[in-house]
């Protein structure tokens, strides 16, 4: 799984990817991760329009053999479900110890 955040004042320069290898995940991690991708999956981002040019942009892909899956959402248009899955892969990718 890899994060990508692009965007926001400084779009010029483009950070490196933060990844996440899911198959060293506790069985309990894995099923919240797949519950958490699925909700997050379910809920379509709004129309960005104009109203947020300097947003932070994240793009989270899956990769589950040859299937490849790209949820993209911003500032401006993040649901709560994206949220919470942004927030546990940021803890994950940080360093913190998986939840029991």
């Amino acid at each position: 799984m890899t994060l990508e955040t692009f965007g926001g004042l400084a779009a010029t320069t483009r950070r490196p990817p933060e990844v996440l290898d899911t198959a060293t995940l506790p069985a309990s991690a894995a099923a919240e991760l797949t519950r958490l991708i699925a909700a997050a999956a379910a809920a379509p981002a709004a129309a960005e329009g104009d109203r947020a040019r300097d947003a932070m942009s994240y793009a989270i892909t899956m990769e589950d053999g040859p299937r490849t899956t790209t949820l993209e959402q911003s500032d401006a248009t993040m649901t709560p479900a994206f949220t919470t899955l942004l927030t546990w892969l940021r803890a994950r990718t940080a360093g913190e110890p998986p939840r029991p």
